[in-house]
Protein backbone atom coordinates (compact mmCIF):
# COMPACT_ATOMS: atom_id res chain seq x y z
CA UNK A 1 0.00 0.00 0.00
CA UNK A 2 2.23 2.52 0.90
CA UNK A 3 4.28 1.54 -2.38
CA UNK A 4 1.55 2.57 -4.32
CA UNK A 5 1.50 5.89 -2.56
CA UNK A 6 5.02 6.80 -3.10
CA UNK A 7 4.46 5.32 -7.12
CA UNK A 8 1.83 7.71 -7.12
CA UNK A 9 3.37 10.57 -5.61
CA UNK A 10 6.23 10.55 -7.93
CA UNK A 11 3.81 10.89 -10.82
CA UNK A 12 1.67 13.28 -9.60
CA UNK A 13 5.30 15.70 -9.06
CA UNK A 14 6.47 15.03 -12.41
CA UNK A 15 10.01 13.14 -13.99
CA UNK A 16 13.36 14.63 -13.25
CA UNK A 17 13.44 14.99 -16.86
CA UNK A 18 10.18 17.65 -16.32
CA UNK A 19 12.01 18.95 -13.60
CA UNK A 20 14.88 19.37 -15.54
CA UNK A 21 13.20 21.19 -18.51
CA UNK A 22 11.50 23.84 -16.12
CA UNK A 23 14.05 24.76 -13.77
CA UNK A 24 16.01 25.40 -17.38
CA UNK A 25 13.43 27.43 -18.58
CA UNK A 26 13.02 29.53 -15.92
CA UNK A 27 16.70 30.08 -15.86
CA UNK A 28 16.55 31.10 -19.21
CA UNK A 29 13.52 33.40 -18.28
CA UNK A 30 15.49 35.19 -15.43
CA UNK A 31 18.31 36.03 -17.86
CA UNK A 32 16.03 37.54 -20.43
CA UNK A 33 15.10 39.76 -17.75
CA UNK A 34 18.23 40.43 -16.20
CA UNK A 35 19.41 41.13 -20.07
CA UNK A 36 16.61 43.42 -21.13
CA UNK A 37 17.19 45.66 -17.26
CA UNK A 38 20.44 45.91 -18.08
CA UNK A 39 20.05 47.02 -21.86
CA UNK A 40 17.29 49.36 -20.61
CA UNK A 41 19.44 50.99 -17.46
CA UNK A 42 22.30 51.75 -20.59
CA UNK A 43 19.52 53.13 -22.75
CA UNK A 44 18.10 55.48 -20.23
CA UNK A 45 21.64 56.77 -19.28
CA UNK A 46 22.84 57.54 -22.94
CA UNK A 47 19.46 59.49 -23.16
CA UNK A 48 20.10 61.33 -19.89
CA UNK A 49 24.16 61.63 -21.47
CA UNK A 50 22.93 62.77 -24.68
CA UNK A 51 20.66 65.13 -22.94
CA UNK A 52 23.19 66.73 -20.32
CA UNK A 53 25.39 67.12 -23.90
CA UNK A 54 22.68 68.92 -25.71
CA UNK A 55 22.16 71.32 -23.07
CA UNK A 56 25.52 72.19 -21.79
CA UNK A 57 27.70 72.20 -25.10
CA UNK A 58 25.84 75.23 -26.42
CA UNK A 59 26.35 76.94 -23.27
CA UNK A 60 30.00 76.05 -22.74
CA UNK A 61 31.07 77.14 -26.02
CA UNK A 62 28.79 80.51 -26.38
CA UNK A 63 30.33 83.45 -26.99
CA UNK A 64 29.71 86.33 -29.94
CA UNK A 65 30.41 84.11 -33.65
CA UNK A 66 30.33 86.61 -36.28
CA UNK A 67 28.52 88.67 -34.80
CA UNK A 68 28.19 91.91 -36.78
CA UNK A 69 29.36 95.06 -34.95
CA UNK A 70 28.53 99.02 -36.09
CA UNK A 71 31.10 100.95 -36.31
CA UNK A 72 31.23 104.99 -36.70
CA UNK A 73 33.89 107.78 -36.51
CA UNK A 74 37.00 108.75 -37.62
CA UNK A 75 38.63 106.13 -39.95
CA UNK A 76 41.84 105.58 -38.37
CA UNK A 77 39.90 105.21 -34.99
CA UNK A 78 37.79 102.86 -36.98
CA UNK A 79 40.59 100.83 -38.85
CA UNK A 80 42.41 100.67 -35.53
CA UNK A 81 39.64 99.04 -33.83
CA UNK A 82 38.49 96.31 -36.42
CA UNK A 83 41.86 95.53 -37.22
CA UNK A 84 42.37 94.44 -33.89
CA UNK A 85 39.14 92.18 -33.76
CA UNK A 86 38.66 88.47 -33.55
CA UNK A 87 37.26 87.92 -37.21
CA UNK A 88 35.37 84.85 -35.87
CA UNK A 89 34.21 86.95 -33.48
CA UNK A 90 32.89 89.78 -34.69
CA UNK A 91 31.40 91.10 -38.25
CA UNK A 92 32.81 94.37 -38.52
CA UNK A 93 29.73 97.11 -40.52
CA UNK A 94 30.91 100.57 -41.00
CA UNK A 95 28.74 103.25 -40.76
CA UNK A 96 29.33 106.81 -42.26
CA UNK A 97 27.86 108.46 -39.20
CA UNK A 98 26.11 107.68 -36.00
CA UNK A 99 22.68 108.23 -37.20
CA UNK A 100 23.32 105.57 -39.74
CA UNK A 101 24.59 103.00 -36.87
CA UNK A 102 21.69 103.93 -35.15
CA UNK A 103 18.77 103.36 -37.90
CA UNK A 104 21.41 100.13 -38.83
CA UNK A 105 20.97 98.44 -35.31
CA UNK A 106 17.37 99.09 -35.24
CA UNK A 107 16.48 97.83 -38.69
CA UNK A 108 19.09 94.62 -37.63
CA UNK A 109 21.80 95.24 -39.80
CA UNK A 110 24.17 94.85 -36.69
CA UNK A 111 23.33 93.49 -33.34
CA UNK A 112 25.28 96.73 -31.61
CA UNK A 113 27.79 99.45 -32.10
CA UNK A 114 30.03 101.77 -31.56
CA UNK A 115 30.93 105.57 -32.34
CA UNK A 116 34.46 106.80 -31.71
CA UNK A 117 34.51 110.92 -30.81
CA UNK A 118 36.79 113.48 -29.63
CA UNK A 119 35.27 113.45 -26.03
CA UNK A 120 34.62 109.45 -25.73
CA UNK A 121 33.54 106.00 -26.81
CA UNK A 122 29.38 105.56 -27.14
CA UNK A 123 28.52 102.37 -27.31
CA UNK A 124 24.76 101.68 -28.98
CA UNK A 125 23.07 98.08 -28.14
CA UNK A 126 20.05 96.08 -28.37
CA UNK A 127 19.42 93.71 -25.50
CA UNK A 128 15.86 92.65 -27.10
CA UNK A 129 17.66 91.20 -29.71
CA UNK A 130 20.09 89.12 -27.34
CA UNK A 131 21.18 90.13 -23.82
CA UNK A 132 24.30 88.16 -23.68
CA UNK A 133 25.60 90.06 -27.41
CA UNK A 134 24.47 92.99 -25.97
CA UNK A 135 26.51 93.22 -22.70
CA UNK A 136 29.86 91.77 -25.13
CA UNK A 137 29.13 95.01 -27.27
CA UNK A 138 29.33 96.86 -23.92
CA UNK A 139 32.28 95.17 -22.70
CA UNK A 140 34.41 95.46 -25.95
CA UNK A 141 33.35 99.46 -25.87
CA UNK A 142 34.24 99.67 -22.24
CA UNK A 143 37.30 98.25 -22.55
CA UNK A 144 38.63 100.43 -25.48
CA UNK A 145 37.06 103.45 -23.69
CA UNK A 146 39.68 102.71 -20.88
CA UNK A 147 42.61 101.93 -23.49
CA UNK A 148 42.00 105.37 -24.57
CA UNK A 149 41.55 106.48 -20.85
CA UNK A 150 38.22 108.65 -22.38
CA UNK A 151 34.42 108.55 -20.71
CA UNK A 152 32.61 105.93 -22.68
CA UNK A 153 28.54 106.24 -22.79
CA UNK A 154 26.10 103.41 -23.03
CA UNK A 155 22.75 103.46 -24.95
CA UNK A 156 20.25 101.30 -25.41
CA UNK A 157 18.07 101.23 -28.63
CA UNK A 158 15.73 98.65 -28.59
CA UNK A 159 15.37 96.90 -25.06
CA UNK A 160 13.04 94.23 -23.44
CA UNK A 161 9.82 95.60 -22.17
CA UNK A 162 10.18 97.69 -18.44
CA UNK A 163 7.89 94.90 -16.87
CA UNK A 164 10.52 92.29 -17.71
CA UNK A 165 14.27 94.04 -18.61
CA UNK A 166 16.67 91.12 -18.95
CA UNK A 167 13.67 89.33 -20.82
CA UNK A 168 13.55 86.34 -18.52
CA UNK A 169 9.64 85.52 -20.40
CA UNK A 170 11.10 85.18 -23.75
CA UNK A 171 14.10 82.24 -22.03
CA UNK A 172 11.06 80.48 -20.50
CA UNK A 173 8.93 80.42 -23.36
CA UNK A 174 11.07 77.98 -25.25
CA UNK A 175 10.19 74.64 -22.95
CA UNK A 176 6.57 75.44 -23.40
CA UNK A 177 6.61 76.16 -26.80
CA UNK A 178 7.97 72.91 -27.61
CA UNK A 179 5.81 71.13 -25.11
CA UNK A 180 2.92 72.84 -27.00
CA UNK A 181 4.16 71.18 -30.18
CA UNK A 182 4.78 67.76 -28.26
CA UNK A 183 1.63 67.29 -26.10
CA UNK A 184 -1.57 68.16 -28.80
CA UNK A 185 0.59 65.77 -31.22
CA UNK A 186 0.55 62.76 -28.62
CA UNK A 187 -3.16 63.34 -27.48
CA UNK A 188 -4.65 63.63 -30.67
CA UNK A 189 -3.06 60.70 -31.93
CA UNK A 190 -3.89 58.58 -28.27
CA UNK A 191 -7.28 59.64 -28.52
CA UNK A 192 -8.02 59.40 -32.28
CA UNK A 193 -5.83 56.60 -34.09
CA UNK A 194 -5.94 55.07 -37.24
CA UNK A 195 -5.35 56.38 -40.79
CA UNK A 196 -9.00 57.47 -40.92
CA UNK A 197 -9.37 60.13 -38.16
CA UNK A 198 -5.61 61.23 -39.84
CA UNK A 199 -7.91 64.65 -41.15
CA UNK A 200 -8.99 64.99 -37.96
CA UNK A 201 -6.11 64.86 -35.71
CA UNK A 202 -4.49 67.50 -38.72
CA UNK A 203 -7.52 69.92 -38.06
CA UNK A 204 -7.49 69.31 -34.12
CA UNK A 205 -3.42 70.61 -34.27
CA UNK A 206 -4.30 73.30 -36.31
CA UNK A 207 -6.91 74.37 -34.15
CA UNK A 208 -4.92 74.04 -31.27
CA UNK A 209 -1.95 75.95 -32.45
CA UNK A 210 -3.83 78.83 -33.53
CA UNK A 211 -5.74 78.96 -29.67
CA UNK A 212 -2.75 78.82 -28.28
CA UNK A 213 -0.53 81.23 -29.83
CA UNK A 214 -3.37 83.63 -29.27
CA UNK A 215 -3.60 82.83 -25.45
CA UNK A 216 0.42 82.63 -24.73
CA UNK A 217 0.91 85.63 -26.70
CA UNK A 218 -1.30 87.37 -24.34
CA UNK A 219 0.17 85.70 -21.44
CA UNK A 220 3.65 86.81 -22.35
CA UNK A 221 2.52 90.22 -23.63
CA UNK A 222 -0.45 91.50 -21.17
CA UNK A 223 0.55 89.10 -18.16
CA UNK A 224 4.28 89.34 -17.70
CA UNK A 225 4.97 92.09 -19.76
CA UNK A 226 7.62 90.40 -21.02
CA UNK A 227 6.95 91.21 -24.84
CA UNK A 228 6.13 94.20 -26.76
CA UNK A 229 5.20 95.12 -30.34
CA UNK A 230 1.87 93.81 -32.08
CA UNK A 231 0.06 91.75 -30.81
CA UNK A 232 -1.44 90.15 -33.65
CA UNK A 233 1.53 90.11 -35.76
CA UNK A 234 3.30 88.09 -32.52
CA UNK A 235 0.42 85.80 -32.16
CA UNK A 236 0.82 84.99 -35.86
CA UNK A 237 3.83 84.29 -35.45
CA UNK A 238 3.93 81.78 -31.93
CA UNK A 239 1.21 79.98 -33.84
CA UNK A 240 2.47 78.92 -37.10
CA UNK A 241 5.59 77.76 -34.89
CA UNK A 242 3.31 75.71 -32.71
CA UNK A 243 1.62 74.52 -35.72
CA UNK A 244 4.75 73.32 -37.61
CA UNK A 245 6.36 71.35 -34.67
CA UNK A 246 3.22 69.67 -33.82
CA UNK A 247 2.30 68.89 -37.95
CA UNK A 248 5.83 67.83 -38.35
CA UNK A 249 5.43 65.16 -35.17
CA UNK A 250 1.83 63.94 -36.50
CA UNK A 251 3.17 63.50 -39.93
CA UNK A 252 6.19 61.40 -38.74
CA UNK A 253 3.55 59.66 -36.43
CA UNK A 254 1.39 58.78 -39.38
CA UNK A 255 4.14 57.39 -41.64
CA UNK A 256 6.76 55.17 -38.57
CA UNK A 257 4.02 54.76 -35.92
CA UNK A 258 5.05 55.19 -32.24
CA UNK A 259 8.60 55.70 -33.34
CA UNK A 260 8.12 58.53 -35.15
CA UNK A 261 6.76 59.91 -32.07
CA UNK A 262 10.09 59.41 -30.47
CA UNK A 263 12.13 60.80 -33.44
CA UNK A 264 10.28 63.73 -33.17
CA UNK A 265 10.33 64.38 -29.85
CA UNK A 266 14.03 63.50 -29.58
CA UNK A 267 14.76 66.23 -32.54
CA UNK A 268 12.66 69.01 -31.04
CA UNK A 269 13.64 68.53 -27.23
CA UNK A 270 16.98 67.60 -27.45
CA UNK A 271 18.39 69.04 -29.96
CA UNK A 272 15.99 71.91 -31.41
CA UNK A 273 15.36 73.22 -28.04
CA UNK A 274 19.03 73.67 -26.81
CA UNK A 275 19.98 75.20 -29.87
CA UNK A 276 17.03 77.79 -30.56
CA UNK A 277 19.38 80.15 -28.73
CA UNK A 278 16.26 81.78 -27.71
CA UNK A 279 17.60 83.46 -24.66
CA UNK A 280 20.52 84.45 -26.02
CA UNK A 281 20.51 85.23 -29.95
CA UNK A 282 21.60 83.16 -32.78
CA UNK A 283 24.96 84.88 -32.96
CA UNK A 284 25.70 83.68 -29.53
CA UNK A 285 26.60 79.61 -30.93
CA UNK A 286 28.98 78.54 -32.70
CA UNK A 287 28.50 78.91 -36.67
CA UNK A 288 27.41 75.38 -36.98
CA UNK A 289 24.83 74.65 -33.91
CA UNK A 290 23.27 78.30 -34.73
CA UNK A 291 22.69 77.55 -38.68
CA UNK A 292 21.60 73.93 -37.47
CA UNK A 293 19.42 75.38 -34.54
CA UNK A 294 17.88 78.03 -36.52
CA UNK A 295 16.58 75.39 -39.83
CA UNK A 296 14.68 73.56 -36.64
CA UNK A 297 11.11 74.66 -35.30
CA UNK A 298 12.31 75.63 -31.92
CA UNK A 299 15.28 77.96 -33.18
CA UNK A 300 12.67 79.24 -36.32
CA UNK A 301 10.00 80.10 -33.95
CA UNK A 302 11.86 81.75 -31.13
CA UNK A 303 14.01 84.28 -33.96
CA UNK A 304 9.96 84.74 -35.65
CA UNK A 305 8.59 85.63 -31.63
CA UNK A 306 11.73 88.08 -31.14
CA UNK A 307 11.42 89.88 -34.28
CA UNK A 308 7.91 90.42 -34.30
CA UNK A 309 8.01 91.33 -30.96
CA UNK A 310 10.91 93.88 -30.41
CA UNK A 311 11.96 94.51 -34.52
CA UNK A 312 8.10 94.80 -35.78
CA UNK A 313 8.50 92.35 -38.15
CA UNK A 314 12.42 92.98 -39.68
CA UNK A 315 14.08 89.91 -39.66
CA UNK A 316 11.06 87.40 -39.93
CA UNK A 317 11.30 86.35 -43.42
CA UNK A 318 13.54 84.00 -42.79
CA UNK A 319 11.90 82.18 -39.95
CA UNK A 320 8.81 82.31 -41.37
CA UNK A 321 9.88 80.47 -44.73
CA UNK A 322 11.51 77.70 -42.51
CA UNK A 323 8.17 77.28 -40.30
CA UNK A 324 6.30 77.27 -43.75
CA UNK A 325 8.73 74.25 -44.86
CA UNK A 326 8.10 72.41 -41.63
CA UNK A 327 4.63 72.38 -42.11
CA UNK A 328 4.69 71.36 -45.87
CA UNK A 329 6.96 68.25 -44.69
CA UNK A 330 4.23 67.24 -42.04
CA UNK A 331 1.50 66.97 -44.74
CA UNK A 332 3.23 65.45 -46.99
CA UNK A 333 4.82 62.86 -44.33
CA UNK A 334 0.97 62.60 -43.85
CA UNK A 335 -0.16 62.54 -47.37
CA UNK A 336 2.12 59.50 -47.91
CA UNK A 337 1.19 57.34 -45.02
CA UNK A 338 -2.83 58.06 -46.30
CA UNK A 339 -1.95 56.80 -49.77
CA UNK A 340 0.22 54.02 -48.71
CA UNK A 341 -1.41 50.56 -48.65
CA UNK A 342 -2.50 49.15 -44.87
CA UNK A 343 -0.17 46.64 -43.71
CA UNK A 344 -1.27 43.11 -43.85
CA UNK A 345 -3.42 44.14 -47.04
CA UNK A 346 -3.65 41.63 -49.54
CA UNK A 347 -4.58 42.41 -53.36
CA UNK A 348 -7.83 40.76 -55.21
CA UNK A 349 -7.65 38.69 -57.71
CA UNK A 350 -10.16 38.49 -59.81
CA UNK A 351 -10.76 34.32 -60.34
CA UNK A 352 -10.88 32.95 -64.16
Amino acid sequence: MSKGRRISSSISAGGPDENAGANAQADKTTRSSWIRLSALVAGLTAVVGVMLLAFALPAIHGGPHDMRLGLAGPSPAVDAVAGNLTPDDWDVVRFDTPEDLIAGIENREAAGGLVFAADGVDVYTATAGGAPGAAAVTALGTSIAQRQQVPVRTHELVAFPADDPRGAGLTAAALPMVFGGLIPAIALTQLFPGRNRLLLRFVGVVAFAVIAGVALTAILQFGTGSLAGNYWLTAEGLALGMGALALTVLGLEALLGPVGIGLGAFLMMFVGNPLSALGTGSNWLPDGWSTFGQLLPPGATGSLLRANAFFGGIGSGFPSVVLACWVAFGLVLALIAARREPRGATTAVDPE
